[in-house]
């Protein structure tokens, strides 16, 4: 699921969004209120349940992304929405902008598309989906060999979707 030439999109659980009003968000590191879309190039970091931590990497190498196997059930059982909007209504955000946003109230082009198995999704876009124990590991491979990279929701790491797990021994 990408967005079409002069299209950004959003990606929510939730189907029911008529008109998207900027707010502060929960983990934002400012005090704007935007309404978030991404690129292409940054759509498929969210072609996961929101609350799932993922490692997104590309560059000199093929895409990959990575979760932890503990996320697994819940991204092949969340059902995503993609909602689209037109470019224009947004700005990138940042020195190297990952995500575009809007300071006024927008309405999507149309309903939400349903982005469908989002695993399946990966392999069809030729992403290699990664399946770890621990993500922070995995993280910390990614900033050393100096690629592309996008940690998301990374404070959930080691948190399963219903509750913290015991530690390994």
């Amino acid at each position: 699921m990408l967005p079409d030439p002069g299209e950004l999109l959003h990606f929510s659980e939730d189907p029911s969004i008529r008109s998207f009003v900027p707010h502060v968000a929960a983990t934002a590191l400012q005090p704007e209120a935007y309404v978030w879309t991404v690129d292409g190039l940054n759509s498929p970091c969210y072609w996961f349940p929101r609350q799932c931590p993922r490692v997104c990497s590309w560059g000199d190498e093929p895409r990959v992304h990575a979760v932890e196997e503990r996320w697994l059930s819940t991204v092949r059982a969340t059902t995503l929405w993609a909602y689209r909007f037109d470019a224009r209504a947004f700005a990138p955000f940042g020195d190297r902008p990952h995500a575009h946003v809007a300071t006024t109230p927008v309405e999507p082009l149309g309903p939400p598309v349903a982005v469908g198995d989002l695993v399946g999704l990966h392999e069809r876009h030729g992403i290699e989906l990664r399946v770890l124990p621990e993500l922070e590991p995995y993280f910390t491979q990614v900033r050393e060999r100096g690629l592309e990279f996008s940690g998301i929701r990374m404070g959930n790491a080691g948190i399963g979707p219903v509750g913290p797990f015991p530690t390994r021994r």
